[in-house]
C-alpha cells in the first residue's frame, strides 16, 4: 500500500447526510432489531446523541420513542423518574396509561418505579425509552431503581441507554438471554465513506492522500473529524492543515481538555500527562513513571469510563491512547512539564531494555537525546532484530541518529551499511563501512573486544552482500573465506559470536553466491541456512533463504522452484514481511516458475504483484530478474512488443554490474527473440553484431540465433548455430532447463524444414523428454509448432499425453495471435488521471523516460534520493501503473509527456 493513501479510498461508496446528519442505516437497523435494552457506550464526541436522535426521528418512529436527557450533574432519584414519566406520557402508546406525577417531598423513586411498572403493565404497543448520558446519574439509588425498571418492564417497552463507560447494572442476565445489544466505541466510528460523505456536505473536498492521513489520525472519531471540518472552513490550506491535523489543533484540544482531562482527579491527570510520552503503557511502567502505585487499575476504569484509553491485549494490561488524545496531553506535558520529558523517556528506555523491547527502549533513549545509550542499546540488540527480521525498524531506528554520532561509532555505521545494501546503494555502503573499519583498526571508536568478532562478522556480511550485489565473483569468493572462517567461530562461539548467527551468516552467504553464479555453493549454504534456521526458530532467516533457493532451484528443477518460492511466501504473509523485498523477489520467482510451466494466467498475478512491491528503484539484480520473467510471461503470450519493454532497459541497470553476464546475458538474448517475433529481424542482426564474440558464443545467445536464422528462412545455419549447445560444448553459466528445451525444439524445427524428418523427430522427443518431469512448457509457447506436435503424436512417442496437454494449451489461446486479448490481462488502464500530479510530480515525471537513475534525477533536481522515490511512488499510484517504463508509456497516453520518436 502507498504510505499514507487508505485502501480503496476512490471506490468507498458515498454515504447518505440528511440536515448535515450521517444516515447511519447499519446502526438504525440494530436499534430496530435489538433486544430489550440496548446500550450505546462510547467516548465523549462518539456521536452517540446525535445517531440516536437522528433514529428516532424516523417517520416510523415518531411518537413511539420518549426521550429523557440526563444533564451534568445528574437528577435525584425523585426529578429523574419525573422526567421519565413525562417523556412517557408524550408518547401516543403510554399517554393514557402513566398517571401524572406530581412532585412532593414524600414521593421517592422506588415509589414512582412500582408505579411506572403497575401503569405499564396494559402497555400493548412498542415504546422506546431513550435516557442519554446516563452516566451522569450521580446517585447509586437511581442506577438501582433504574435496574428494576429494566428486568421487570413489560416487553414492549424497550430501552437505550446512551453513556460514557460501562454502567453498574445487573444486566448479565439479559445478556444471557439474548436481549441485551450493545453499541460499542468501534461500532460509532465514522467509516472512510461517512467522514468523506460529512466533509462534502461541508462543502470541503481534499485529495485521497490528505483526507486519509486525516482520517488515519482521527481513528474515525466523530467529534474529531465534525471539528476538524469546522476548522477546515476558509482555511487558506486545507491540504497542509489535513497533513498536519492532530490532537494539538486549537478546537481538538479544547473539545478534549474540557470534556475528558478536566474531569479527571489530579493523580489521574498526572499518570495521563507523564504517561503520554509512550506508545504504548503498562501499569508497571506507569507507576515507575508516576513514582506511585496502583496504575493499572487506573488505566482500567479510564478504559470503562470511554476517556480515549484503549487496551491491546486480552489481560488489558497494556494500553495506549487515542491519538488525538496523546498528543493533547504531550503538549500539555511540554506546556506544565518540559524538563520532565527528557528524563521520563530516559526512565522508559532502561525499562524497556529490562524487559525485551529494545526497540521501543531506543527510541526513548533518542527521545532523551541519550545518543551514547541509543548506541549502546542498539548495538547489543541489533542480532535479535536482524534475525527476527526488523530490519525497517532498525533502519528507522538507524535514521533517527545524527550523522556524526553515525560516523563515530563504528557498530552503527556497520549496520547502516548493511541496510544500505538493501536499498541498493552501493556508495553509501562503502562510506559506512570505511567508518566501520576505524573500530578495527585501533583508531577512535575502536568497540571494546567482547563485541569486535560481531563487528567483524557485520563488516565481512555488509561486503559479501555488495559484492554480491554488484555480481563481484572475486569479492564474492574473497569474502566468503572470511565469512566460513567467522561461521566456523560462531559454530564454536568464539569471540562473542554465538551459534544463532550462523543461519544469518549461511543464508547471506549463499545470496551472494547466487547473484556471482556460484550456483553449488548457493545451494549448500542456502540449504543448511534455511535447515538451520528452522532448529533454531528464525523465520525470516528461514524466509530470506527460502527466497533465493528458489533462483537456485529454477536452474535444476521448475517445481522446486515453485515449492520453494510459495514456502517463502507463505512465510512473509504468516509474519508480515509483505512489503519486504524479499517477497517481491519470491514472487517474481513463482511467476517465473509458473511461466516456464506454461501456467500464464497463474503466473501474471504472481509477477503483478511483484511489481507492486517492489520499490522504486530496485536493487539492480532483483529488477532484472523480475524484467527478464515478466518479458518471458509477455513473450509467451504473445506480446513481443511489451517483452522488448522490460527487456531492454536491462542494460542500464546493468552499469552498476561488476560481471553482468550471467544476469544480463539470459534478458539479451530473451530481447532477441521479442524482436524475431515483431519481425525486426534486421534490428535484431544489428543487436547480435553489437554483442562481444564470448557472449554471442554462449548457449542463450545462440538459441536466439537460431531463431534468427529460422525467422530468416536459414534452417542450415540454425542448426549450425545449436549444435554446441546440443552436443555440450557450450553450455553458458546457469542455463535453465527451459533454454534446454527451447534449443531442442528449434532443432526439431529446423531439421523437418531440412527435410529430416528422423532427426526432426529424435530432437522433439528429447525436448519432450527434458520438460517432462517438470512440464517446463514455455518453449512450446515461444515457439509454437501444433502441425509438428501433431504429427510426432501420430507416431510412435513415449510422451504422447504431453503432447495432447500442449496442443490443449496452444489452442486454448495461451499463445495466442497478436494483438488479440490473451487470459490473466487486467483491466485497461484508466483514461483519466486518478488524481492531478502536483508540480514536483511533474518535474520528476519529466526524467523518467531518461536513463538517469533514482540518485542522478536526484541530483538533476537538488532532491534527496530518497524524496525522488516517494514522488515516483506517487507517480506510479496517480497513472495507475507498477513500473517506470509502464507510466512513461501511459504519460505519453495522457498527453504528459511527448510522444516517443518512432524507430528508423
Amino acid at each position: 500500500m502507498e504510505p499514507g493513501v487508505w485502501p480503496g479510498l476512490a471506490d468507498a461508496p458515498a454515504a447518505p447526510v440528511v440536515g448535515g446528519v450521517i444516515v447511519r442505516r447499519e446502526l438504525f437497523e440494530c436499534l430496530d432489531n435489538a433486544g430489550r435494552v440496548t446500550e450505546v457506550s462510547a467516548p465523549a464526541g462518539s456521536g452517540k446523541t446525535v445517531l440516536l436522535r437522528s433514529w428516532i426521528g424516523q417517520p416510523g418512529l415518531v411518537g413511539r420513542a420518549a426521550w429523557v436527557p440526563v444533564p451534568d450533574g445528574g437528577y435525584d432519584p425523585q426529578r429523574f423518574w419525573t422526567a421519565v414519566a413525562d417523556a412517557l406520557r408524550g408518547t401516543a402508546a403510554v399517554s393514557t396509561l402513566v398517571r401524572p406525577l406530581t412532585p412532593a417531598p414524600d414521593l421517592d423513586g422506588w415509589a414512582i418505579v412500582e408505579r411506572l411498572l403497575k401503569d405499564l403493565m396494559q402497555l400493548a404497543e412498542r415504546v422506546w425509552l431513550v435516557i442519554d448520558d446516563v452516566h451522569e446519574l450521580a446517585s447509586d439509588e437511581a442506577l438501582r431503581q433504574l435496574e428494576l425498571l429494566l428486568l421487570r418492564a413489560p416487553p414492549e417497552l424497550r430501552f437505550v441507554l446512551a453513556t460514557r463507560h460501562e454502567l453498574p447494572l445487573g444486566l448479565h442476565r439479559l445478556r444471557l438471554e439474548g436481549e441485551l445489544t450493545e453499541i460499542r466505541a468501534a461500532d460509532l466510528r465514522l467509516t472512510l465513506a461517512e467522514a468523506r460523505a460529512l466533509f462534502e456536505a461541508s462543502g470541503l473536498r481534499l485529495s485521497d492522500t490528505a483526507f486519509s492521513l486525516l482520517y488515519a489520525r482521527s481513528e474515525g472519531w466523530a467529534a474529531g473529524l465534525r471539528l476538524a471540518a469546522l476548522s477546515l472552513s476558509g482555511h487558506p490550506d486545507p491540504e497542509r492543515f489535513a497533513a498536519e491535523f492532530s490532537g494539538s489543533e486549537r478546537t481538538v484540544a479544547g473539545y478534549l481538555m474540557a470534556e475528558v482531562l478536566e474531569r479527571q482527579s489530579e493523580q489521574v491527570r498526572r499518570l495521563l500527562l507523564r504517561t503520554s510520552v509512550l506508545e504504548r503503557v503498562s501499569g508497571e511502567l506507569a507507576d515507575l513513571l508516576t513514582g506511585g502505585s496502583g496504575a493499572e487499575r487506573v488505566l482500567q476504569d479510564l478504559e470503562r469510563a470511554g476517556a480515549f484509553v484503549l487496551s491491546l491485549d486480552a489481560k488489558r494490561s497494556w494500553f495506549r491512547y487515542h491519538q488525538l488524545f496523546a498528543d493533547l496531553l504531550r503538549l500539555e506535558l511540554r506546556r506544565t512539564a518540559p524538563a520532565e520529558v527528557p528524563r521520563l523517556h530516559h526512565a522508559a528506555a532502561e525499562w524497556f531494555a529490562g524487559h525485551g523491547f529494545p526497540v521501543e527502549a531506543v527510541r526513548h533513549a533518542q527521545a532523551a537525546r541519550d545518543w551514547q545509550l541509543a548506541a549502546r542499546l542498539l548495538s547489543e540488540h541489533w542480532v535479535g532484530l536482524y534475525l527476527v527480521g526488523q530490519l525497517p525498524a532498525e533502519e528507522e531506528l538507524l535514521s533517527a541518529f545524527p550523522a556524526d554520532i553515525l560516523a563515530a561509532d563504528a557498530e552503527l555505521a556497520a549496520l547502516k551499511a548493511l541496510g544500505a545494501v538493501d536499498r541498493g546503494s552501493p556508495e553509501e555502503v562503502e562510506r559506512y563501512l570505511a567508518h566501520a573499519a576505524r573500530g578495527l583498526d585501533g583508531h577512535d571508536g575502536q568497540v571494546p573486544a567482547e563485541r569486535r568478532g560481531r563487528l567483524e562478522m557485520l563488516v565481512s556480511m555488509a561486503r559479501l552482500r555488495l559484492a554480491g550485489e554488484r555480481v563481484d565473483p572475486q569479492t564474492v569468493a574473497e569474502q566468503a573465506d572470511r565469512l566460513l572462517v567467522l561461521d566456523e567461530n560462531a559454530a564454536a562461539g568464539l569471540n562473542g559470536l554465538g551459534a544463532n548467527l550462523r543461519p544469518g551468516i549461511l543464508v547471506n552467504l549463499g545470496t551472494a553466491e547466487t547473484w556471482a553464479g556460484r550456483l553449488a555453493d548457493a545451494d549448500r549454504h542456502l540449504e543448511q541456512g534455511v535447515a538451520l534456521s528452522r532448529r533454531f526458530g528464525q523465520p525470516y532467516m528461514e524466509f530470506s533463504g527460502l527466497a533465493y533457493a528458489a533462483r537456485v532451484a529454477t536452474f535444476r528443477s521448475l517445481t522446486l522452484a515453485e515449492q520453494r518460492s510459495r514456502e517463502a511466501v507463505e512465510l512473509a504473509e504468516r509474519h508480515g514481511w509483505g512489503e519486504d523485498q524479499k517477497a517481491a523477489f519470491a514472487c517474481t520467482m513463482l511467476g517465473a516458475a509458473l511461466t516456464g510451466q506454461g501456467r500464464l494466467a497463474e503466473a501474471g498475478p504472481w509477477l503483478d504483484r511483484a511489481w507492486t512491491t517492489l520499490r522504486a528503484e530496485a536493487r539492480p539484480p532483483i529488477e532484472i530478474n523480475l524484467r527478464y520473467a515478466s518479458g518471458l510471461l509477455e513473450l509467451a503470450r504473445g506480446r513481443p512488443d511489451e517483452a522488448l519493454a522490460d527487456l531492454l532497459t536491462v542494460d542500464r541497470l546493468a552499469r552498476a554490474l561488476v560481471m553482468p553476464a550471467t544476469l544480463v546475458r539470459p534478458t539479451r538474448a530473451l530481447a532477441l527473440l521479442a524482436q524475431v517475433e515483431l519481425g525486426e529481424t534486421d534490428r535484431a542482426e544489428d543487436t547480435l553484431a553489437g554483442l562481444d564474440d564470448q557472449e554471442r558464443q554462449s548457449a542463450q545467445l545462440r538459441v536466439a540465433m537460431a531463431a534468427l536464422r529460422l525467422a530468416k528462412q536459414d534452417p542450415q545455419a540454425a542448426v549450425t548455430a545449436l549444435a554446441p549447445v546440443l552436443d555440450g560444448s557450450v553450455t553458458g553459466l546457469g542455463v535453465q532447463q527451459s533454454w534446454v528445451v527451447e534449443a531442442l525444439l528449434l532443432e526439431s524445427t529446423a531439421r523437418d524444414a531440412l527435410g529430416d524428418p528422423d532427426a526432426a523427430w529424435h530432437a522433439l522427443e528429447r525436448a519432450l523428454e527434458v520438460a517432462a518431469p517438470d512440464r517446463a512448457l514455455v518453449s512450446f509457447l515461444l515457439h509454437p509448432v501444433p502441425e509438428l506436435l501433431e504429427r510426432h503424436a501420430r507416431s510412435t512417442t513415449g510422451h504422447a499425453a504431453l503432447v495432447a496437454d500442449i496442443l490443449s494449451l496452444l489452442r486454448a489461446g495461451n499463445a495466442r495471435p497478436r494483438g488479440h486479448g490473451r487470459p490473466g490481462d487486467t483491466a485497461p488502464a484508466p483514461a483519466r488521471l486518478l488524481e492531478p500530479l502536483s508540480q514536483a510530480e511533474i518535474r520528476v515525471l519529466r526524467y523518467l523516460p531518461t536513463s538517469l537513475s533514482v540518485a542522478e534525477i536526484a541530483e538533476q533536481l537538488y532532491l534527496s534520493a530518497n524524496t525522488v522515490r516517494t514522488h515516483m511512488r506517487h507517480l506510479y499510484t496517480k497513472l495507475g501503473v507498477h513500473r517506470r517504463h509502464a507510466a512513461v508509456e501511459r504519460a505519453r497516453v495522457l498527453g504528459l509527456l511527448a510522444p516517443a520518436a518512432r524507430r528508423p
